[in-house]
């Protein structure tokens, strides 16, 4: 993995998990679906239903690690700002979304005033724009 991190191209893409998986278990899904839709049976209703069963699984087997992430980066992220903030920020540390926090996490300290007075400010609408803003890129290469 590159060393070099910003905000065009730090996302994370697991070619055999985002690709190849939801290949071998999306085609199968959709074959078996119409096979219980073209030739009615109660063998290839619960086919069906089982392999849309998986389908969520694997869904939400990456969408809840996804959320309990966000809660750490978050904690993470109030805990960094409660440090490296002056006192009339850091009372309002609360105020600021996880989606924000997110974004700042790729934010080196230097930048944290800044940035999290233009977000109470309410120049960022999504974590994008506060990625975007950042100019000098902390990278984060734990994310998964």
């Amino acid at each position: 993995m590159s060393s070099t991190q910003s905000a065009s191209n730090h996302a994370k893409m697991v070619p055999m998990y985002h690709y190849m998986t939801f290949a071998l278990i999306g085609i199968p899904a959709m074959y078996f679906l119409a096979m219980a839709i073209r030739s009615f049976s109660m063998a290839a209703l619960m086919t069906a239903m089982m392999s849309v069963g998986v389908v969520f699984g694997v869904l939400y087997g990456r969408i809840f690690p996804l959320g309990v992430q966000d809660r750490v980066i978050r904690l993470e992220e109030r805990l960094r700002l409660a440090q490296h903030l002056p006192e009339d920020l850091r009372s309002r540390i609360e105020e600021i979304s996880t989606e924000h926090l997110i974004g700042l996490r790729f934010a080196p300290d230097e930048e944290l005033e800044g940035l999290t007075r233009r977000i109470l400010d309410g120049e960022f609408d999504k974590r994008k724009g506060v990625k975007e803003a950042i100019q000098q890129w902390r990278p984060d290469h734990q994310r998964i």
